[in-house]
């Protein structure tokens, strides 16, 4: 017992007490600034991106289909492109996700979610969340449960996952929607009783990442429904989807 309560008293507090004042480590990547308004024929970091989310005219990289592995800064010679930590990435539209010269993090956290009256009286004190996985390959779903973990701890803020869409709120969707789970998902969001929210978690599930384009994946769920929120990330930090869903309903 006392053992215990000195282990205890050793690893002191775990948990993170203000989820939104959380500063991550410098090496995590995050969002990307750009430092150019324009590229000459030099740079060749479009090339080796391996999802295609940079683009030289306009010059701008898309988060929704960035996987944040860096290839593109390292290949940069005169630093174009350099990710900062800041995690707040997550939006409410695809149109945000595409980063400009010019745009910082300051102003993309300011209007980046825009929380609607509706979804901030419904789901503002609880919301409950059926998780599907379409094709992931569990990265996304595995940070998705730590954010239940006791360091992040979505729980306090009424936000947690449920086992049946019967009790869910929202659908949260990660991977690129395989033609093998398309008819899942579809069932998944039906069972779900109106009104719902759906989120897209994930690289895969915003844009397809790196798997957009394959003949095995089948991505017109999207085309059907709106998304409410889209986190992007390979996979997204915990503390990615927990903002993200803070400013969603007001929090």
């Amino acid at each position: 017992m006392f053992e215990m309560l000195n282990i205890r008293i050793r690893q002191g507090s775990q948990y993170i007490p203000d989820v939104k004042k959380a500063v991550l480590n410098q090496m995590h990547r995050g969002f990307p600034v750009l430092n150019a308004d324009k590229v000459d024929s030099s740079f060749t970091a479009d090339s080796v991106c391996p999802s295609g989310a940079i683009t030289r005219e306009p010059f701008a990289i898309d988060m929704g289909k960035c996987v944040f592995c860096g290839d593109c800064a390292g290949a940069c010679k005169n630093n174009e492109i350099k990710f900062t930590s800041f995690h707040k990435l997550g939006a409410d539209s695809r149109e945000k996700l595409v980063i400009k010269y010019g745009d910082t993090p300051g102003e993309y956290e300011k209007n980046a979610v825009v929380c609607r009256k509706e979804i901030k009286r419904i789901f503002g004190r609880s919301l409950k969340f059926r998780q599907v996985s379409a094709g992931g390959c569990n990265g996304c779903e595995m940070e998705l449960n730590a954010c239940t973990n006791v360091n992040f701890d979505m729980a306090r803020f009424g936000i947690d996952f449920t086992a049946s869409p019967r009790h869910a709120d929202g659908l949260v969707i990660t991977g690129p929607i395989t033609k093998n789970m398309a008819f899942a998902v579809e069932e998944t969001y039906n069972a779900i009783a109106e009104p719902k929210i759906i989120i897209a978690c994930g690289a895969c599930a915003v844009s397809g990442g790196i798997f957009a384009g394959s003949n095995a994946v089948d991505r017109e769920f999207f085309a059907a429904h709106g998304v409410d929120l889209y986190v992007p990330g390979c996979p997204p930090h915990p503390l990615t989807f927990i903002n993200g869903i803070l400013k969603l309903i007001g929090r």
